[in-house]
This record gives structure tokens, sequence and C-alpha cells, in this order.
């Protein structure tokens, strides 16, 4: 197999991943997580492949070895580590939308997939190092270490990344370990293998001699660059984040640093074709980026918004420089490899130079606009652009590879190559730059609302350059001064100190926005010039709808149409398929009531986490339940939350640790004493304890007491609490049902604040999952004595439990009998009525066997998914 027909083949790969980052940029939100997939396509998939793939072949050139040598364990290592790398896309997008039993079993298939990749990568880096040991000296011999640091970084990246995808990371270890996983990934297994290899590909793209002191420079580099990303590393791990600022801080001074070596070489021949243009236009997006994150970093005031931070600057980090970088190389790297004579290498640059310049203007500006605060029409067609822009490569890249294999039968002369950018450049350049300009005033055309332009009329507005500087705070669910003036024309900005109890944001109309504030956090925020009356408000879900807005009013200016009031995520609801089967692997809520302990004290923690669980078929939601972590360290958390058991008299000694991403309380029916202590809002990472004696029977109800109420609640936030009546006589079979809504956000989102307020649940359910006992019925035998405790959790709705079928000689209803099986009037009950928070049981029996539905007799609920069955056998 020649060279060429061997890159041409191992080249495909990376094109096939680029092709499917385009489907999911194309197809957005259609697909489910499309973000992370985008982010993984990029760097997992296309970077990483061409890193293993391009390597090997620079070290095979510095180091003077044979091409076909190794051949066929560098095919295996690349179908090895395509193999984990799938598994890993694929798994992901699975345990996205998989329920808790799902979620656990994907995992495993993640973790299995990371555990192939990273075996690929461990023998890469093992056969580098071998390749040192035993090749001569070479001038380049170097360059080879940036690949084994790399390789060695991203191993270490790889644990990090699957231990991420777990649902049961206490506190803020998610954000810290995606911190960790970022660096080590993006700055040590990309950025340090772009840093090494520009080292010699630099100067050959722009064809001329390397500089002087480049080398020197490389190599003093690399150390600082791997002390650098274990710093960042380390900040993670200790939870330090300003150690991680320092090694953001240490890796751009050493990137300047070597770049700085570089400049002879771009003096002496300037960039012209799109392979240059773009590597430069990579690496100076890199160095930006650093010294944004580094600001971000250093400005958080936790690791939740580092994270948050960093999220943001994905696109700078990945489309600006790694997409860039990696094209442009591939770019001069693909005509040079498949080229069978110099005519056929010059016809294949020509292909993929195609208006090049123009190409690199409209990314570079399409991305700049697409990274800035806002999302709006202009946002997204410039950022259509640039992906237009990029993904132009990979037809070129096919057409160049056709040129390439297929010279012309005979060479020409070689066009000369332009020293300076001339006219054709420049003009090219800002070819691409206007088209995002037009793409942009399209934008502004369409939702003039995303520039602060409501219907136009801010662009009559005058600045006067005076700054008008507000001072607000925050008393339980309000802004303090709820209003403020402005004069039109005026610079707004507002300085906020979170002086409530809970944590809190301000956004406003124009996408500008703090972050979240923890109690006693301060932060400024320019609003910018203001023509039209507008409305801030709190993002955090319900906070909104307890009127936790800020008018700010211009005096004689038209107000400014504020968003729907939803939170990020709460639209596009998911569609349902109430009939659907949730499959073979279902695990349905074990309905049966806990055994009741001897123990006289009960001891339980319960962590409260971001989880996502199903909540019917196909239906993924984010919530915030009550768990617990058992003995081997697996966390079990879900809507509703466990089912605690006990007598009269008994004590219970709780632990709440709040490890989500807000503040979060409990609220204890069971226990009577001052709410003040025990049921205040804690923030993450904070535990408190909370100990009550039973003194009354009953199936009590506990929940999230934190404002907004209803909205933890419909997040899941609630569970039952049994404490047997003396003498309760046994019966055969026993099970509890808890009743609650759901109100559907976005996919995998929480709960829509605005349903909540308007009461319009889409779904009704018993134990968290509409209609899970259609498919795994609760069971009891012919003449057997069956009692059900039936708790209604709300936040809004009662139930009125029924039995198809059936009729209750028996109801116990909030501490009383309400019917007993020897009342003198051979009565019976067909409805146990219970209003929000109210709970009881029922018993009844069986006279032959069958299917008996329950339900909750308002019909339009058990419509929407409080139904069940249960199944009578002989």
């Amino acid at each position: 197999m020649t060279l060429g027909t061997w890159n041409l083949r191992v080249g495909a790969v990376v094109l096939a991943w680029l092709s499917a980052l385009v489907g999911v940029a194309v197809a957005g939100d259609a697909v489910a997580s499309s973000h992370w997939l985008m982010i993984h396509l990029l760097g997992l998939g296309a970077a990483s492949n061409a890193i293993l793939i391009w390597s090997w072949y620079f070290t095979e050139a510095v180091l003077r070895l044979s091409h076909a040598e190794n051949r066929r364990s560098q095919a295996l290592r690349l179908a090895l580590f395509n193999a984990g790398a799938i598994t890993v896309v694929v798994g992901y997008g699975v345990v996205a939308t998989a329920d808790g039993g799902a979620r656990g079993a994907v995992w495993w298939a993640i973790l299995a997939g990371a555990t192939v990749a990273f075996a690929a990568v461990a023998w890469h880096c093992a056969d580098l190092v071998r390749r040192i040991r035993t090749a001569l000296p070479s001038r380049f011999g170097g360059m080879v270490r940036f690949y084994v640091a790399s390789a060695a970084f991203l191993l270490v990246g790889i644990g990090f990344g699957a231990t991420m995808t777990r649902d049961d990371l206490p506190g803020d270890w998610h954000e810290r370990l995606a911190v960790a996983h970022a660096g080590l990934n993006v700055f040590g297994w990309i950025g340090i293998t772009v840093i090494g290899t520009l080292v010699t590909l630099w100067p050959t793209i722009l064809r001329t001699r390397m500089a002087d002191g480049v080398e020197r420079a490389a190599a003093r580099a690399l150390p600082a660059l791997c002390g650098a990303v274990s710093l960042i590393v380390l900040g993670a791990l200790l939870g330090i984040l300003s150690v991680s600022v320092v090694g953001v801080l240490v890796y751009a001074a050493t990137l300047g640093y070597v770049a700085w070596s570089h400049v002879d070489e771009v003096r002496r021949k300037k960039p012209t074709g799109f392979a240059s243009l773009s590597v430069l236009a990579g690496v100076a997006w890199l160095m930006g980026g650093l010294v944004v994150l580094a600001v971000a970093y250093a400005t958080a005031p936790d690791w939740a918004t580092a994270y948050d931070r960093l999220d943001v600057l994905t696109t700078a980090l990945l489309g600006g420089f790694l997409a860039q970088v990696l094209l442009g190389a591939l770019s001069y790297l693909i005509p040079v490899v498949l080229g069978r004579k110099p005519s056929a290498t010059q016809q294949a640059m020509r292909a993929l130079d195609y208006w090049g310049p123009a190409r690199v203007g409209a990314a570079n500006a399409g991305l700049l606009v697409w990274a800035l605060p806002g999302d709006g029409w202009p946002h997204r067609l410039s950022a259509w652009v640039a992906v237009i822009a990029l993904a132009s490569f990979i037809p070129l890249a096919v057409w160049a590879a056709v040129k390439g294999l297929r010279p012309a039968e005979t060479d020409g002369p070689r066009p000369r190559p332009t020293d300076r950018p001339g006219p054709n450049v420049l003009g090219a350049l800002a070819a691409g730059v206007a088209a995002v300009v037009v793409a942009g005033a399209v934008g502004v055309a369409i939702d003039p609302a995303a520039v602060g332009l409501p219907g136009g009329e801010q662009s009559s507005v005058v600045a006067t350059g005076h700054t008008t500087t507000v001072k607000l705070g925050i008393t339980g669910m309000r802004f303090t001064p709820g209003s403020i003036e402005v004069p039109r024309g005026d610079r707004l900005v507002i300085e906020l100190t979170n002086t409530g109890t809970q944590t809190h944001d301000l956004v406003m109309p124009n996408g500008v926005r703090t972050p979240r504030l923890t109690p006693g956090g301060q932060a400024t925020l320019d609003v910018g010039v203001v023509g039209s009356s507008m409305q801030g408000w709190c993002s955090l879900p319900g906070h909104r709808q307890m009127g936790m807005v800020l008018d700010v009013v211009v005096k004689g200016a038209p107000r400014e149409t504020a968003p729907p009031t939803t939170s990020p995520g709460e639209h596009s609801m998911p569609s349902m398929d109430m009939a659907a089967d949730p499959g073979p692997g279902f695990v349905a809520r074990d309905p049966r009531i806990p055994a009741l302990s001897t123990e006289r004290v009960h001891t339980m923690t319960l962590d409260v986490r971001d989880v996502q669980r199903q909540v019917a078929p196909g239906v993924t939601v984010t919530q915030w339940p009550y768990g617990t972590v058992g003995p081997d360290g697996k966390y079990t958390g879900g809507a509703p939350g466990p089912t605690l058991r006990g007598r009269v008299g008994d004590r219970f000694d709780i632990t709440l640790t709040n490890s989500a991403s807000m503040g979060h309380s409990i609220d204890f029916h069971a226990g009577a004493l001052a709410p003040d202590g025990p049921m205040r809002t804690i923030e993450p990472g904070q535990s408190l304890k909370y100990s009550f004696t039973a003194t009354r029977s009953g199936i009590w109800l506990y929940h999230c007491s934190t404002m907004p109420m209803s909205t933890h609640i419909a997040n899941g936030m609630f569970g039952a609490v049994i404490i047997d009546s003396p003498n309760l006589p046994p019966v055969d079979q026993e099970y509890v049902l808890v009743q609650s809504e759901v109100f559907l956000g976005g996919p995998d989102g929480t709960a829509n604040a605005d349903k909540i307020v308007a009461e319009r649940p889409d779904l009704v359910v018993f134990n968290g999952y509409a209609d899970q006992y259609d498919h795994r019925p609760l069971t009891a035998k012919v003449g057997d004595r069956v009692r059900i405790w039936v708790l209604s959790a709300g936040p809004n709705r009662g139930s009125a439990f029924h039995v198809i079928g059936g009729q209750f000689d028996t109801v116990w209803k909030e501490g009383a009998y309400l019917l007993r099986p020897d009342n003198p009037q051979s009565g019976g009950s067909q409805v146990l009525d219970l209003a929000p928070a109210q709970g009881g049981f029922v018993e009844l029996s069986f006279g032959e066997k069958g299917n008996y539905p329950f339900v909750t007799h308002s019909m339009i609920d058990a419509e929407r998914g409080a139904h069940g069955i249960i199944r009578v056998t002989d």
C-alpha cells in the first residue's frame, strides 16, 4: 500500500467524524445532548484521530523511520480507539435519556468504551516512547516528546471524562472534574500536540526557513506547559480555583513565549492561503481564549460558575482554536501526502485553498459574533455562516483527494506564491467578514430586540454620555428596590448584592446577566445605553414567577417586550406516547411498604442532587430529589424520595446534605418543632441535622420548603414517612403510592414554572412514573387482605383514589378511621379523597382473579398517568 493510499484511508476516518459533527450542528436541539455531542465529535472524534494519525507520521519523519513500518499495528490502534470513542459517544446519547436503572447499566458501557480508548492511547504512547529510545539522534527528535506528554495527559483526561458521566458525584465534584477534564484534553492532549507540531509544520506551510530560536523556545516550553496543565488539574482536585487560574496564566504565558519565536517567520513570509491563515487564526483564538478563561476563573465565586463560564468559552476553545488549526493543517498535509506528482500536489492544494481567505474571514467573524453575549437571530445567522465556512472543508477535501490521486498528464509551471497579502487576499478576507455582517443585519431585521432594538425604537436613542449607577439588594423573593428610573440615553450600571438567604441572579432582556450569587455575593452588571423601559428577572427556576423581577423605567419611552417567563430549557416540551412500552429493561419503583424495623432510633442521610430521570417512556427530566448513598458508594435518588417507617415514639435523626446546584431544605410533617433551624435553606456543599420524635401516627409528607416551594416540590423534592398506628392489624399485602404532578419543560429540563403557576400538569403519576404499574402491576391472591397507603404530594392537586372493581371495607384518613369492616351499617367506600399533603390508607380483598385497575378518579389526571393495575391470581 502506498503512502498516499494509506493516508487516504485513515484520513477518511477524520472526515467521517467531521461529517457527523456537521450533521449534529444542522440538527441542533432535535438531537439529544447536541452540545455535548458536537464537542466530542470534534475533540474526541476528528481531532483525536488526526493527532493519532499525524503525530505518528511526524514521528516517523523526524526520527527517519520507514513510513511502511508498523502500519498494521497503527491500523489496529486506530480501530481500537474508534471502537472506544463510538461506544462513549453512543453510550452518552443513551444515558442522557435513560431512566435510573438503565443509566447505571449504560454507564458501564461508557466505562468500557473509555477503557478501550484508553488502551489505544496507552499503546500509542508506549510505541512513541519505544521509538524515542531506539531511534538515532535527530535534530527534531525532541518534538516527539510533545506527543508523549500530550498522550499521557489524555489518559488521565479519559478517566475524568468517564467519571463525569455518573450522576452520583457529591457536591461540586462534577464541575471540578469538568474543569480538570477540559484542561487535560484541550490544553494537554490537543494544545501541547499543536504547539509541538507547529515547530516544524508552521514554517513548512509558509514555505520559509525556521526562525532562529524556535527549537530552543519549544524545548523550554514543554516542561512549563506540562506544569501549567498539572496546576489546572491540581486546583480542581483540591477545590482551590486560584490554583487553576495560575495554571491557565502559565499556559498562556508559555504559548506567548513560543509564538514570539515564530514572529520572524511571519515577517519573512506573510500568510496568504487557507492553511496558513486558518492555523494563525486558530492559535490567536487559543491565546485569546486562555486570557478570557483566566479572568473568568479568577472572578468566579464558585466552581459551578467557573463551569458555566468554561461552557460558554467552548466556542472559542474548540470552534475558534481546534477546528481552525485542524482544518488548516489538514489543508496543507492532505495534498502533500496524496499527490503522486508535483502537478497533482499543486492541484490538490488549489482545491483546498478555494476561496481560502474568504472562508477564514467568514469563519472568524461568525465565531466572534457567536461567542459574544446574547442569543437571537443575529447570533444564529452569523453562526451558520461560520459553520458553512468551516464545513466547506469536507467537500473540498474530497475534491482535493480526487485531484491528488489523478494528476494531470504533464506538470505545468507552478504559480509563484505571493510574499505578502495583496489586495486579492485582503479583499477575500473582507468578503468573508462582509458575509457575516450581512447575515447579522438580516438577523437584526428579523429580531431587533436581540440587540436591544425593540421594534427599532432603540435605534433612535442618542447616548447622553452619562452613566446611572444603581445599588440593588435582595429581600426574600424581591429585588430591592424593585423599580428604578433611568434617564433615556443613559448607560445603566447595576451593582447587585445578594442580601437574601438564597442564591439568585439577574438577567436583562438584552442578554446581559450576572452569575449566580450565593448569599453575600456581589456583581456589577453593565446594561448598556437604555432607550426603553424593560424588566429584568431572576432566572432560577420559579423565582420569576414568585415576583422576582426588576422594573427599569425610562420616562417617556416605550416598554421593552420581555421574553416569555420561562427558565432556560423550559420550552420545546418533549413529545410523549403514553401507550408506549418502557422496554424490557424497565424497573418500576418498588411499591411495597418498607419493613417495620425493631429499632426505635432511625438514622439516615438524605443527599439532594441534580439528576436526570424518566417520568414516562422516552421522557427525561432533571429533578432535585432526596436520595441516599449505599455502602458501595452508589447514589440512589428519584421522586418520591425514600419512604421512612416507624412507630409512635420513634426518633428520627436525619442529615440533609445539599450536593445540588442551588439552595434546598426539608420539612417533615411527621415532626412537630419550630421550623427556624431545621427547615432552613442550605446552599450547595452544606449540611444540616433534622431530628424529631414521631408522636402521632399517619402517613406524613416531607418536602423542600425553599421558595418557590411549588417549584421545588414539582422537581421531585418530596417523600413519605409512615408512622404505624398502635395495634395496626397485619395484612397479606401492603403497598404505598405517592401521587404527584409533573410539569414538563424542555428536553431533559426542570419543571416549567409557568405551568406550575397555571396549574397545568403534563403528567400526574404514582411513585414518579406515568402508568408504571400498568407495565409492572401490583400483585395479590384471591382472598388476600390488601392495604394501600396513599399520599398526595401535590404540589397543587389532590387525589381521589379508587380501585376499579373493588370496594374498600376499611378507610383510614389523616389519623383516624372513617370506615371499619365491622361497621353496623355494613357500609363500604369507593374513594379515598385527599387534598394536597393529606394521606391515609384503604383495605380491601378480591373475590376472584383478574386485573383490577387503580386510578385517581379525577379522570383527566388518571389519563395523564395516575393509573395502575393490581393483578390478582389464584
